[in-house]
């Protein structure tokens, strides 16, 4: 059973990992004309993006909620054995997965913003 948990959750860690900076490598959509900076800009802004964490400032909140909440209802409907540990620990994954999706979200916005800022017309 150990053994089946495990590969169910190292998965989940490596795509977690490997999303880190996604959001920073964002490409913006440009309407009109790029200039011969186009290259120089879009690599300060994307590395301005990067160097935000890979985890927003409320992920122990939402990792602690999804805990919290996973293991209420596994105490509630199926309290037997190791399972509202478990459910924990899976709730607690998915709020950290949740923080990092939020994360490249933002890391997109500053890509696109910092674009803006330099004159750029970004439209996506």
């Amino acid at each position: 059973m150990y053994r089946t948990k495990l590969f169910l959750i190292v998965p989940l860690i490596g795509s977690l990992a490997a999303c880190e900076n996604s959001g920073a490598n964002y490409q913006p959509v440009i309407d009109g004309p790029v200039g011969p900076n186009y290259s120089t800009d879009l690599a300060q802004c994307q590395n301005l993006a990067a160097s935000q964490g890979a985890l927003d400032s409320n992920a122990t909140g939402k990792a602690a909620a999804g805990a919290g909440v996973a293991a209420a209802t596994t105490a509630v409907f199926n309290n037997e054995g190791n399972n509202v540990r478990d459910a924990a620990a899976v709730g607690a994954l998915a709020g950290l997965t949740a923080s990092a999706i939020d994360q490249n979200s933002k890391k997109e916005t500053i890509v696109r913003n910092c674009m803006r800022q330099r004159g750029y017309n970004v439209v996506g």
